[in-house]
């Protein structure tokens, strides 16, 4: 009987990845142009050759054919993969987001005997709808091409494809008489779109200017190509129900649900499955997205994301679920809902088994794929039977809000996708997926998820590190090693996002709102890991990635260092001490001007270039200003002036150190003084409320901030390490 239900599974498996092998033809000239993309000169030393899959599953090989490196795969993912083994293995060499070493040796390494590599899962996913908005929002085509090549290197081969859509259902809803007027009021910002698909939000930020829904269904139409020529099937949108606020005044017999976000915004709307609307406009969205942006028959929608259902009624449940799969079937006969389950973790109270059973089970299994979004940390499918019998994939969450602190859990990601991958219960596992809900922060751990694609048992991390520091910095050394030793057992150990004081809206608290500053391991350890880094620079002071990752431990100790002098400064208030408050607040000040000169150093964490970003996608004053806002208040307040979120998706950036995070703090630290010198009991309402309006202004500002990096990594690193070594050990009683 297990022989039968495995060939049952697999043959549901190689449906949905449409397995005749339909789409392992290589193109050639794309897998080409890729390398010489990555590898430039060092592209004619390469060669490009088909090979067929394996029982369904791509394959790569990589062999030496005389003075050529043969890059064997059935695609461009395959071959692209291929490559990245060759530059990690024997080149020693790294492509990643903000750094990358890629000075290849002369003459190039030989690879003396032949590999193959087979990878156990049918899909591996990545992007989270988030990243679109939290890291994604303002690229242009130069990123997402660079973007696109580091999916392929790293194997994947289902990307979340959401660039441009509002054009599309701005000609839907068009189509159906609605006005400049109404669409104002439902389209978001580019900065909130994944809360404005998910239902969450209308309006919030806008109005969305015509030119941008013009310029990104033609990037849209960029990115689909690149993906589909080197053989990736992207996931496009489907209609979930919800529509615009005005939809009553144009269908006034239409039924309606109100929804709500947890209380954060204002109520949106949901159209009622049975309602024949539904079917009319979800047929019409998948009509016109097929015919602008063709189609790979995987479409992801999320009705529910961090909502409660208007009904906990098992027919109910089925009833939406069989709609929005329908909307997509009745135009795409071999449409796939890929589903995430972050719903049934976020509202588990909610979605008990009947309830996720009656919403999972109106699907065909060949026609549904669940993500289990949060598997590193909080799995949805092994208490649930494997997701009732669905076909899902293993994913690891890691971030929210694309917060920049250094964390994440090796030991666990180096095991668990190969224990999950060998578990009898597994049920019908098809892939593996990276989905933060932010990018390019802690490249290392990624670099560990994406080694499990070509591999089914566990990565033995002593090994792993030394392959991959050598391939980070080009070499093998001594003191690097020893920094990463520590890092590996310390921030690299540990899950959840912890913070600076220095990121939460001041008080005299440890905590704050999205701030939890509680650090889950010896801060002292991180200190002798950025000495050990420092006493590489004169040997590795020009490799890209070193620089990168020395600025970052460097500001992780500052960082850490932060919430202690603010714990000072708040009992200082407690014991009307004026003199240690003058003395700690100061010294916390100045530490925020520190931290923004040490990040000022590197492009990845200038404020100025995100805002700069932003505002090019402007095609009027106007619109720059418009995109500006958004930029800004996505990564303070997350809203209005008494938004909730405010700080979830805060950024330990150069600019925002100064020009945010010390402005507020100024506000607060300035209004404690003269509580203290004047008697007067502190007032936190009054004196947040002035907080609150001065954040406000800022969201609202348009002041400048640098947009290149200003200032030598390895210079400023050292000279803080200089500056405050000496308070370190004696804030922490050790001596190094």
């Amino acid at each position: 009987m297990r022989y039968i239900i495995g060939i049952v599974w697999l043959c549901i498996g190689c449906m949905l990845a449409g397995c005749t092998d339909k789409k392992g033809t290589l193109d050639k000239e794309a897998a080409y142009a890729l390398i010489k993309r990555v590898v430039a000169e060092k592209a004619d030393h390469f060669k490009v050759e088909y090979v067929a899959r394996e029982n369904g599953k791509d394959v790569f090989e990589l062999e030496q054919k005389g003075k050529k490196i043969v890059l064997r795969g059935n695609n461009g993912i395959s071959v692209a993969s291929a490559l990245n083994h060759y530059l990690n293995e024997y080149a020693h060499c790294q492509y990643g987001w903000n750094a990358s070493h890629m000075q290849l040796p002369d003459p190039l390494p030989e690879v003396k005997q032949k590999v193959r590599k087979v990878t156990p899962y049918v899909y591996r996913h990545y992007f989270n709808y988030c990243t679109f908005s939290y890291t994604a929002a303002w690229w242009d085509w130069e990123r997402w091409q660079k973007e696109i090549d580091y999916m392929a290197l790293h194997g994947v081969n289902m990307p979340l494809a959401m660039t441009g859509q509002n054009a599309v259902w701005d000609r839907v809803y068009r189509s159906m008489g609605f006005t400049d007027e109404d669409m104002d009021r439902f389209f978001t910002g580019p900065g909130y779109f994944m809360w404005f698909w998910a239902g969450n939000i209308d309006g919030w930020c806008g109005p969305l200017p015509k030119s941008w829904m013009e310029s990104h269904e033609e990037l849209q139409k960029k990115i689909l190509a690149r993906e589909r020529e080197l053989g990736m099937t992207p996931i496009l949108p489907a209609f979930t129900g919800h529509v615009p606020p005005t939809f009553k005044e144009h269908f006034p017999e239409a039924r309606l649900r109100q929804v709500n976000w947890e209380g954060r915004f204002d109520d949106t709307y949901l159209l009622e499955a049975d309602d024949p609307l539904f079917q009319t406009i979800g047929n019409r969205f998948m009509e016109e997205q097929i015919r602008t942006f063709g189609t790979d028959h995987l479409y992801g929608a999320d009705t529910f994301n961090e909502m409660f259902p208007p009904s906990e009624d098992s027919t109910y449940l089925d009833g939406i679920s069989k709609a929005v799969y329908q909307s997509m079937a009745a135009v795409d006969p071999e449409a796939v809902w890929v589903m995430q389950g972050w719903l049934f973790h976020d509202k588990r109270d909610f979605w008990k088994p009947a309830q996720m059973k009656a919403y999972l089970g109106a699907v065909p299994d060949e026609h549904l794929i669940v993500l289990d979004l949060w598997g590193e940390e909080f799995p949805i499918w092994d208490r649930t039977e494997a997701f009732y019998g669905k076909p899902w994939i293993w994913c690891m969450l890691h971030n929210f809000g694309g917060r920049n602190m250094l964390f994440g859990n090796a030991l666990k990601l180096a095991e668990e996708p190969s224990r999950v991958l060998a578990d009898p219960a597994k049920g019908q596992l098809l892939g593996l997926g990276a989905v933060p809900e932010g990018i390019e922060q802690n490249p290392v751990i990624y670099s560990l998820l994406f080694s499990h694609i070509w591999r089914n048992t566990a990565v033995e991390l002593d090994e792993w590190f030394e392959t991959y520091l050598e391939s980070r910095y080009g070499c093998r050394d001594e003191a690097v090693e020893k920094a990463w030793d520590i890092l590996r057992k310390t921030v690299y150990a540990n899950e959840g996002n912890y913070e600076s004081a220095i990121t939460a809206r001041p008080t005299f608290e440890k905590h704050n709102n999205w701030a939890y500053t509680d650090i889950p391991y010896d801060p002292v350890e991180v200190i002798k890991a950025w000495k050990y880094l420092l006493q590489a620079a004169d040997r590795l002071g020009k490799n890209p990635c070193y620089r990168y990752d020395l600025i970052l431990v460097g500001k992780q100790v500052l960082a850490n260092y932060a919430t202690i002098i603010q714990q000072k400064f708040g009992e200082d208030y407690r014991t009307k001490d004026l003199p240690a408050f003058t003395r700690n607040s100061r010294e916390f000040m100045e530490l925020i001007d520190d931290m923004d000169e040490l990040m000022g150093t590197h492009e990845a964490f200038l404020l100025g270039k995100w805002l700069e970003d932003a505002r090019s996608w402007g095609k009027t004053a106007s619109e720059k200003q418009l995109y500006e806002k958004n930029a800004r208040d996505q990564i303070t307040l997350w809203g209005g002036k008494d938004a909730v979120l405010h700080d979830y998706a805060s950024k330990q950036w150069s600019g925002l150190f100064k020009g945010f995070y010390k402005g507020r703090w100024q506000l607060f630290i300035d209004e404690v003084y003269d509580c203290i010198k004047t008697g007067r009991k502190y007032d936190h309402t009054a004196s947040d409320d002035r907080v609150r309006s001065w954040e406000w202004e800022w969201v609202n500002g348009q002041e400048k901030y640098p947009a290149v990096p200003q200032g030598d990594p390895v210079v400023v690193s050292e000279r803080m390490f200089g500056k405050y070594i000496k308070k370190l050990q004696q804030v922490y009683d050790v001596n190094f």
